[in-house]
């Protein structure tokens, strides 16, 4: 094994060095499943913030609302023999040298982990602008806070996952809020309107407008506008248009992005350059499960990639990631989950009645007779359906759409 040296000159052992780019979730469950799979050799983590790598979803739930200052990791870094530098940027990777460049040098790799996640899509003029703000990391969520605090007007640009639940927290904080959709209904990049469309009352509910329909043109210091020329106010203007991976800094390295600028890994995580893994938020991989490269920005498979990485880099080239998708969002008072992937021609098949006491479920079946299997399972306010129909849509379980309709019988006894 090649003798590997940090900048502070330590060995890096008879394994070798694993270096890992990005201190989110997908990072430190790699540094984490690592230790667990028996990785006996250095570990060096890379964070470009300067904080202790924290988790994400209480961003814009409790940090946002003051019931917390931070969500940080569970993680004795110490006590894993893991060196974690902090507030140190990825610049770049020069794999002929193994060599991974950060903002204050380099550090050699044996192994080496990409996993910056992604980083908000803004609207276009807006980086100078006061008052706008986008959600992705504990800073943002520091700097949103006083406005929430001091109970002013906040309009949400996007009513996707982080408009909505951002929209939650400001309406509980007392502020006035606008959430602004191009789209025209709910959650139109995840899910057909027909499904989303029953939450547009939770907005109204909540004391909170939803614009559907309006795309925005301009905004400017204090005020958004509308394609219309209708003019808002706004003490804060939130920006949730979507996200997309974090690998602009990887240009000229020779590691292969897929169209949408994700790393392309395979279905082992494995990058195109040998000894060179990628997960989380900012790859894709190829799902035999669903016959299409996927890319998941989502906690849980931020949390399960790094399972399949620890075992390729020790060893057990047989393990593959090809999850279920899974996700949760909490918005103005329910649960909402997802689990599967669901695509044109699924047949929709509903549990339950929208806005009833007992939440609702939407399943998307494939195939027909006795062969009609769960394709994916949405359900709101009903985690036994979303427990027991995840565990449909990962083992193909074929199911009677008349039982499983009724949402008096238990989804597990609906299968055939």
């Amino acid at each position: 094994m090649t003798d590997v040296r940090d900048v502070t000159g330590r060995r890096g052992g008879a394994a070798g060095r694993v270096v890992v780019a990005g201190a989110g979730l997908a990072g430190v469950q790699t540094a984490v499943q690592l230790r667990e799979q028996g990785w006996e050799g250095a570990i060096t983590l890379v964070g470009a913030e300067p904080h202790r790598p924290y988790d994400r979803p209480p961003l814009s739930k409790d940090v946002l609302l003051g019931k917390a200052l931070d969500a940080p990791l569970d993680v004795d870094f110490a006590a894993l023999g893991v060196d974690l530098l902090l507030g140190r940027a990825a610049t770049g990777v020069r794999a002929a040298d193994r060599l991974l460049e950060t903002d204050a040098g380099p550090l050699p790799w044996d192994h080496l982990v990409l996993a910056t996640g992604a980083e908000p899509v803004t609207l276009p003029g807006t980086a100078a602008v006061p008052g706008v703000h986008v959600l992705r990391t504990l800073d943002d969520a520091r700097r949103l806070k006083p406005v929430l605090d001091a109970g002013g007007s906040v309009v949400a640009v996007g009513a996707g996952w982080i408009g909505a639940e951002a929209a939650t927290a400001a309406r509980a904080a007392g502020c006035r809020v606008t959430v602004v959709e191009a789209g025209h209904h709910p959650l139109p990049g995840a899910l057909p309107g027909e499904v989303s469309e029953p939450m547009r009352r939770w907005y109204a509910d909540a004391g909170a407008e939803l614009r559907t329909g309006q795309r925005v043109t301009a905004v400017r210091d204090g005020e958004v506008e509308l394609a219309g020329g209708e003019v808002l106010g706004a003490d804060a203007v939130l920006v949730g248009v979507g996200s997309r991976p974090a690998t602009g800094w990887l240009a000229g390295s020779g590691i292969g992005l897929a169209p949408d600028g994700s790393v392309r890994a395979d279905e082992r995580l494995r990058t195109d350059v040998p000894g060179v893994y990628a997960a989380g938020d900012c790859a894709s991989f190829p799902s035999a499960r669903y016959g299409r490269r996927l890319l998941v920005h989502h906690w849980d498979n931020a949390l399960t990639g790094p399972r399949t990485v620890a075992a390729g880099i020790t060893g057990r080239a047989d393990a593959v990631h090809d999850p279920v998708p899974y996700f949760w969002s909490e918005q103005f008072g329910h649960h909402v989950q997802y689990a599967g992937y669901h695509r044109p021609g699924d047949r929709t098949l509903w549990r339950g009645e929208p806005g009833g006491a007992d939440g609702w479920t939407v399943l998307w079946l494939r195939g027909d007779g006795p062969g009609t299997v769960p394709a994916a399972v949405l359900t709101v306010d009903r985690p036994r359906d979303l427990a027991q129909g995840r565990r449909l849509v990962e083992r193909g379980t074929a199911l009677d759409p008349e039982r499983a309709a009724d949402p008096s019988v238990p989804l597990k006894a609906a299968a055939r």
